[in-house]
């Protein structure tokens, strides 16, 4: 079974940083493209960033400039680095990976809370 763990949310003002990590564990042979989402209130979850196993990113419009993502396959870690947030960033944000093990799965972790003050 694999586990993703995220952390790193919280409450910041606009124009503030945070920075959210999420570490995956179980019996992990590798792991493929890892993401962020996100889902606000009463909206769909959106994706907000992804990068492969082979560092190609891609990102939402709406955050494009301020956020990058990375990993660390080392610890089976990919982080979001956000920047210039606004309210409308505010959201639970979820970290999604292909995981390869016994089997290959598409796995999620539990969401970490944003909160962007005006």
């Amino acid at each position: 079974q694999v586990q993703l763990a995220e952390s790193g949310g919280g409450l910041v003002q606009a124009g503030g940083s945070l920075r959210l990590s999420c570490a995956a564990s179980g019996r992990i042979i590798s792991i493929n493209a890892m993401r962020w989402y996100r889902q606000a209130p009463g909206k769909e979850r959106e994706l907000v960033a992804e990068v492969t196993s082979s560092g190609n990113t891609k990102y939402a419009d709406s955050v494009k400039g301020r956020f990058t993502i990375s990993r660390d396959d080392a610890k089976n870690t990919v982080y979001l680095q956000m920047n210039s947030l606004k309210p409308e960033d505010t959201a639970v944000y979820y970290c999604n990976a292909d995981v390869r093990t016994i089997y290959n799965g598409r796995y999620w972790g539990q969401g970490t809370q944003v909160t962007v003050s005006s």
